[in-house]
């Protein structure tokens, strides 16, 4: 093989290698976003291989990487585990996004020509076509992202990494000490705030922003659960957080769906993962 054949191997391999990292990735940040995997679920290396069809080593990298996201925790001699704040941390937590977000649509407003306002209108337009169809875990994850996007729209790749972890660890916090009523942003709070933007009005933007923060927050009960209740996914699922009633439109679910036994339901794997029996157990627990 020649010196050119080679390198090009080699750097085919590593491509692949980081798509592969980045699908695992993107998929558990997605379920956690979504509130489909709950908080202290253990991430099996064993079951993440076989999930996405990769080795080891892949699946340590992406791991390490949801790690430095805040998204997971390693634990020594342990594994990894879905992060579990707990109610020092939630308050952190918007603290932080008070420092961060406010100041943040105040700049957006006074030069709204300098960002990408088309990311943020077509965002909200998914959020509004998930509510009309009830789609509930996209309304979750999408509520989620719209604050992410408003990091994004700027351009500003360390205020977007920052956001992204913070509302990560939102979306844990509302699936722990919310209900089902406020596990999404409320209806047109969003498309306020962009309004605001749109229309250069940085002291309505900043005050609708800490409005809505403290909306989110308010309707936590910290009293709710506590961390050492969560069940995890070694053996069994956990049926702490899935509560659910037939409706016309589907499952209505209070809090996260369930521990996942069987993590292809909940990372999004190829469809001929998830069997008929999978999703029957899936959709029987209560």
């Amino acid at each position: 093989m020649s010196s050119k054949l080679k390198e090009s191997t080699i750097a085919s391999s590593n491509l692949k290698s980081r798509s592969d990292e980045g699908i695992i990735v993107e998929r558990i940040y997605k379920a956690v976003m979504e509130q489909r995997l709950a908080p202290k679920t253990k991430l099996s290396e064993a079951r993440l291989c076989e999930t996405f069809g990769v080795g080891r080593m892949h699946v340590r990298r992406a791991l390490l990487l949801l790690a430095s996201q805040g998204i997971i925790e390693l634990q020594s001699n342990r594994g990894a585990y879905v992060a579990c704040p707990d109610e020092s941390e939630a308050n952190d937590v918007f603290a932080a996004r008070m420092l961060i977000e406010p100041p943040l649509v105040r700049q957006m407003a006074q030069s709204p020509d300098n960002i990408d306002l088309t990311l943020l209108t077509e965002h909200i337009a998914l959020e509004d076509a998930a509510r009309k169809m009830n789609e509930r875990t996209e309304i979750i994850r999408l509520s989620g992202e719209f604050h992410t996007k408003l990091a994004q729209s700027t351009g500003n790749k360390f205020v977007f990494r920052m956001m992204r972890e913070l509302v990560t660890r939102t979306s844990l916090i509302v699936g722990l000490f919310g209900s089902s009523e406020n596990a999404s942003c409320p209806d047109d709070e969003h498309s306020n705030i962009l309004e605001a933007i749109r229309l250069r009005n940085p002291e309505l933007a900043e005050k609708l922003l800490i409005s809505h923060l403290n909306h989110i927050q308010s309707g936590l009960d910290m009293t709710k659960f506590s961390p050492k209740s969560i069940g995890t996914v070694g053996c069994s699922a956990s049926r702490a957080f899935f509560t659910a009633s037939s409706r016309d439109s589907g499952l209505k679910c209070s809090g996260f769906f369930a521990a996942a036994d069987d993590l292809r339901i909940f990372c999004g794997a190829s469809p001929s993962a998830r069997t008929t029996s999978n999703l029957d157990r899936y959709l029987s627990l209560s």
